[in-house]
């Protein structure tokens, strides 16, 4: 069953390297490219905003997931194709993954990383079965997924973590996953 409906999760900043930034424009393009609806965090800032921007860019479809509290602080991306507003963080997340087919990990910070952490968890927990895809821009997770396999050698994940997760060394490869 194709991909029609991608989660993205990143960060609200761009961070220091250019190519995450380029990633998050080529994702955005790739989505829209392939007719997959971005489902995202709301936001116009950082590589959310460009993300975003890239897919409406390319002629795709954009449909954003915010917490009130941001929207107070003007961070909603008003020129998107759908914008939902919602109480918490936790329903923020919890929609997203209801809407999306599988979801895609850019560079990010902490609001990032808990979001990869808990797609992984519900997975493991079967509360969903979602293909999660995490973008390597220029190693930007290599010490995490280092970490990741030593939680594995240790003995603390259930099943193989390949399995669990798909890692890619930049947004271009996530194409073949669209076909």
């Amino acid at each position: 069953m194709p991909i029609q409906a991608v989660a993205v999760f990143c960060g609200s900043k761009r961070g220091t390297n250019l190519l995450y930034k380029q990633d998050a424009e080529m994702l955005g393009s790739l989505l829209a490219k392939h007719h997959a609806r971005l489902i995202y965090g709301g936001g116009k800032a950082g590589l959310m905003g460009d993300v975003a921007d890239a897919v409406l860019q390319a002629g795709g479809t954009v449909r954003g997931v915010i917490p009130q509290l941001l929207m107070e602080q003007e961070r909603g991306h008003q020129t998107i194709s759908e914008l939902t507003v919602v109480e918490t963080m936790h329903e923020r997340k919890r929609l997203m993954y209801e809407l999306c087919d599988a979801a895609v990990i850019l560079p990010g910070g902490f609001g990032t990383l808990d979001e990869l952490f808990e797609m992984l968890t519900w997975n493991q927990l079967s509360l969903h079965d979602k293909q999660i895809f995490l973008i390597n821009s220029d190693g930007f997770y290599t010490h995490l997924l280092q970490h990741l396999t030593f939680l594995s050698k240790e003995g603390f994940l259930y099943g193989d973590l390949k399995n669990q997760l798909t890692v890619l060394d930049s947004a271009a490869d996530f194409e073949q996953h669209l076909l």
